[in-house]
């Protein structure tokens, strides 16, 4: 972090030339910079406001990045992408954009594939076609999550620290709710049969709804990441870039519930669901919001916040379980009561929406920073 303290001493008055003193510090970040805006990305991830930049003798920090970007000298070798020519897309460039309309597709036509297998197995076989479809899933969700929109440049440990949990919280979608509700009745009396009405019922519907979600949410990913860019190169300071590209953080939310709606909807009739699944919608716009921060390099809040919410799902069954102890009735009451109100579902719906609104008001605080959208390869 640039110590803004130096800074001051560099702009005050009897400097010469202030700017220079900045390009001095910041000659590394100015020199790989592509264009203007990555500078005033990267001088505010420093600590560099607008503000600061009016001690500068500029009226924001895009003017400053500016200036200092057109006193780095650059050739043809190190101008970067901004220096050359647009290129016309060739066979490999519409095979990549192919490729990446189409494969979100991938995990929901596999998971429909996989249900409808099962549907048809009996006996040993359903154990041998669930476990198939699983993995199948799972491939094709590493392949969507290791490129296009939804990837995390900065390497496989982003992705460790919050896959465990996501797993979780999908089981939880497909076990939580029948373990719950056959717990407080006493049960269960056996292991999940992959039917809903064994001692243990599967709720499927949840998980191919959020596995055929994975397309829209990677092209509205992909259209939130274009347009803030866009909005980067059109703003004139730091405020004004925040309060255009706050808008669209919400819009690409709301517009994935939306889609992820629609797709809960056209599942329940297939798999004798609810039409309308608050809790689906809960753990969707979570696990968006959470995807979001963690592409842009945010991973510790997301994280946090899967952790607490798994933890939190977990301990329902587990206090209605410890109920059952002598003296220990106590412990199983609220969950009860919540239950017998709202019914099983109101277990995710809490604990996922309360996650979800806690990121999506850390993300608008974040994501709305010019900082937030510096190219991978650019220090943060």
């Amino acid at each position: 972090m640039t110590d803004l303290s130096e800074l001051d001493r560099g702009a005050a008055p009897g400097a010469a030339d202030p700017v220079k003193v900045l390009l001095h510090r910041h000659r590394e970040l100015c020199e790989r910079a592509v264009d203007p805006l990555e500078i005033a990305a990267g001088l505010e991830a420093h600590g560099i406001t607008d503000r600061t930049a009016a001690r500068f003798r500029h009226r924001d920090v895009f003017s400053l990045a500016e200036e200092l970007y057109a006193r780095v000298p650059r050739d043809a070798a190190t101008a970067g992408p901004a220096a050359t020519p647009d290129a016309p897309a060739g066979g490999g460039d519409r095979r990549r954009s192919v490729t990446a309309l189409l494969l979100p597709l991938l995990p929901g036509a596999l998971c429909a594939a996989s249900l409808a297998a099962l549907t048809r197995a009996h006996g040993q076989m359903r154990l041998y076609a669930a476990a198939a479809g699983m993995l199948a899933v799972a491939l094709a969700l590493r392949a969507v999550l290791r490129r296009g929109p939804l990837a995390v440049p900065d390497g496989p440990a982003p992705r460790q620290a919050t896959g465990s949990w996501t797993c979780w919280l999908l089981a939880y979608a497909v076990l939580g709710d029948g373990l719950l509700r056959t717990a407080i009745t006493g049960g269960p009396d056996g292991l999940p049969d992959g039917t809903a009405d064994g001692d243990w019922p599967l709720t499927l519907a949840p998980l191919l709804a959020l596995t055929l979600a994975v397309a829209p949410a990677t092209w509205t990913a992909g259209l939130y990441l274009t347009r803030a860019r866009r909005k980067l190169a059109t703003s004139r300071g730091l405020e004004d870039f925040a309060a255009s590209v706050r808008p669209l953080l919400l819009g690409a939310v709301a517009l994935f519930l939306g889609a992820l709606a629609a797709l809960v909807a056209l599942c329940a009739p297939l798999l004798d669901a609810e039409p309308v699944s608050p809790a689906v919608l809960a753990l969707g716009a979570l696990l968006f919001v959470a995807r979001l921060l963690t592409v842009h390099g945010f991973t510790h809040a997301p994280r946090v916040i899967l952790v607490l919410t798994a933890v939190a799902q977990l301990l329902a069954p587990a206090t209605v379980f410890a109920a059952r102890l002598p003296g220990c009735a106590a412990l199983g009451a609220p969950v009860e009561a919540l239950t017998t109100a709202w019914g099983p579902a109101a277990v995710p719906v809490l604990t996922c929406g309360a996650g979800a609104l806690t990121l999506l008001v850390h993300a608008s605080r974040t994501l709305t920073r010019a900082s937030a959208h510096l190219r991978p390869e650019q220090p943060r």
